[in-house]
C-alpha cells in the first residue's frame, strides 16, 4: 500500500462495535481502518469478553475502549456521549452485531418464539437504527455508517432460520437510513460477506457444510476472510466512494451471482 493510500482515512474518527476476538469481522474492519490512518474507538459486549477485546484494542492503538451492550440504552448513549466529549465528532460507525436465542436460531422459523424473534430483531437490527440516531449529530460534516448482513437476507439459506428475516429488515433499514441521512452527507451501507468462521457463525447448524459449499461455488474459487471485508468497508469510508450509498455490497467471491 502506498503512503498516499495509507493516509486516506487519516484524522477520521471511527467507532467499531462487535469485536469478540481476533476472528471477528469487526476486527478485520478495525485493522483496515487503522491501516488507512483512522483513529479508533472500540467496544466490548461484556466484562467476560473484555480480556479478549482489550489486547486487540491496544494492538490497534484505540483511543477509547468502552463497554457496550446494545440492549442497554444507557450504555449505548454513554458510548456516544464519551465520543462526543473526547473527539467532538465522528466519521465512521461500524455495526457488526447479531444475536438470537440459540433455541430460536436452531429450531427453524416456524418454531421461533415471539420473544426470541423480537430480541433477535432488536439486537441485530434496531440497534443499528439507534446507533444511527446517536451518531448523526456527531457527523456534522458527513460520515459513513456500515452494518453486516448476509446472503440469507435475500435468498433462503438452510438453517439460517430467524436471522434471514432479521437481516432482510436490516438491509431495508440501511436503505431508509441512507435516504433520511443523505441530506446530511451521511452514507449508509449494508455489507454482505460470504460465510466466515466467526463466533457468531458457530451457532448455526451445519455451518461447516455452508463454508465448503461457498468455496466450491465461488467464481473466485475461495472463501473470503475478515480483511477482505475490512478493506471493502475502508474503501466505502474514503472519498473514493463519496457517491455510493444505500447499497447492499457483497464481499463473497461472487457466490451471490450463482444460480
Amino acid at each position: 500500500m502506498s503512503t498516499e493510500q495509507s493516509g486516506l482515512l487519516k484524522g477520521m474518527k471511527a467507532l467499531i462495535t462487535g469485536i469478540a476476538n481476533e476472528h471477528s469481522i469487526a476486527y478485520g474492519c478495525a485493522k483496515a481502518f487503522r491501516e488507512l490512518g483512522a483513529d479508533l474507538a472500540i467496544t466490548y459486549a461484556t466484562e467476560k469478553s473484555r480480556p479478549w477485546v482489550e489486547p486487540l484494542a491496544q494492538e490497534l492503538q484505540a483511543e477509547l475502549l468502552l463497554p457496550l451492550d446494545v440492549a442497554d440504552a444507557n450504555q449505548l448513549e454513554s458510548v456516544f456521549s464519551r465520543i462526543g466529549q473526547q473527539w467532538g465528532r465522528l466519521d465512521i460507525v461500524l455495526h457488526s452485531i447479531a444475536w438470537a436465542p440459540k433455541d430460536d436460531l436452531q429450531g427453524g422459523l416456524l418454531r421461533c418464539s415471539s420473544e426470541g424473534f423480537s430480541r433477535a430483531m432488536d439486537i441485530s437490527c434496531h440497534s443499528f437504527v439507534r446507533m444511527a440516531a446517536l451518531a448523526a449529530p456527531l457527523m456534522d460534516k458527513g460520515g459513513t455508517l456500515l452494518t453486516m448482513s448476509y446472503h440469507g437476507a435475500s435468498k433462503v439459506v438452510p438453517n439460517y432460520s430467524v436471522m434471514g428475516p432479521v437481516k432482510a429488515a436490516l438491509e431495508a433499514c440501511a436503505r431508509y437510513l441512507a435516504y433520511e441521512l443523505g441530506p446530511q452527507g451521511i452514507r449508509v451501507h449494508a455489507i454482505s460477506p460470504g460465510p466466515l468462521m466467526t463466533r457468531a457463525a458457530s451457532g448455526l447448524k451445519d455451518f461447516g457444510l455452508l463454508l465448503n459449499e461457498a468455496a466450491h461455488r465461488a467464481p473466485l474459487g475461495e472463501l473470503v476472510d475478515i480483511m477482505d471485508v475490512g478493506y471493502t468497508c475502508a474503501f466505502l469510508a474514503t472519498p473514493y466512494a463519496r457517491r455510493v450509498s444505500g447499497e447492499t455490497l457483497y464481499v463473497d467471491g461472487g457466490v451471490n451471482i450463482m444460480a
